[in-house]
């Protein structure tokens, strides 16, 4: 049997059909907005008044003998302040640690529930469910496995330690002074309890108000597994849902929490 018939036609079909496409343009479109919510970590960045801050010791930074620049710094600072994680284990012993926590449970579909004007009328409020419930009438129940930003407005105080804390004392003198909104523990509970959320991350210096003394929403939140992150920035400029977060804490092992760089996008 003559095969050349069947080879031509195989290189005919072979031609005519359209090149691969690049692999380049079968690569995933980039977002087309991208929010950094970090603070800069510097010599003014605001921790909890009992810590000394954050530390930058520059070790080189110039010409080196052999003709090349060089720069290199070490720095020094505690796991909670500025933009960081909250651990499980911080508050709930056998919670996960920093280097514990599942990626998956890092990134995820966002929400913004907006209390910025209850938080402008009283700087002690505490996010209530009513806040959470009013948000899903607008628009429509929180997403399982969401990543929940309570948007206080304080973010917007951030250059100002003592608007932002409440005092400019510092040391253990400035813990009762300590003014600024949080997550009322009925929320968190209802919040662990009748809906599924991966993380919760808010614009203050803590997940409880400033005057609180036993932390409940923090022990509610981390029995049940779910971390924290504060002082969250920029997020004014997000839309209450339909985008993704990314809170990527420095992975220290056994850590209660951390540094961290969260991001987000749509």
């Amino acid at each position: 049997m003559n095969r050349l018939p069947v080879v031509l036609a195989t290189l005919l079909v072979a031609c005519s059909a359209p090149p691969p496409e690049p692999a380049a343009s079968r690569a995933p479109a980039l977002p087309a907005t991208i929010v950094d919510l970090t603070h800069a970590f510097d010599a003014d960045t605001i921790y909890w008044p009992t810590e000394a801050g954050f530390q930058l010791e520059q070790v080189a930074h110039g010409m080196t003998e052999k003709g090349y620049f060089y720069a290199a710094n070490r720095f020094c600072a505690a796991e909670h302040g500025g933009t960081h994680l909250d651990a499980p284990i911080h508050f709930f012993e056998g919670g996960h640690a920093a280097d514990e926590i599942p990626i998956e449970q890092l990134v995820g579909l966002g929400v913004v529930v907006d209390v910025s004007e209850a938080c402008a009328r009283d700087r002690d409020y505490q996010i209530r469910i009513d806040d959470l419930t009013a948000w899903e009438s607008q628009n429509g129940p929180l997403p399982d496995g969401a990543i929940v930003l309570l948007r206080t407005g304080w973010g917007e105080r951030w250059n100002d330690r003592e608007a932002y804390l409440g005092t400019a004392l510092t040391g253990l003198e400035a813990v009762p002074e300590l003014h600024f909104p949080g997550l009322h523990p009925d929320a968190a509970r209802w919040l662990t309890q009748e809906r599924t959320i991966k993380a919760i991350g808010l614009d203050t210096p803590s997940i409880d108000h400033g005057q609180s003394e036993i932390f409940e929403s923090h022990v509610i939140l981390f029995e049940a597994g779910i971390p924290a992150f504060e002082n969250v920035a920029a997020l004014g400029q997000l839309p209450p849902k339909d985008f993704v977060v990314a809170a990527l804490p420095m992975k220290i092992r056994g850590g209660t929490g951390g540094p961290l760089r969260i991001v987000a996008w749509w």
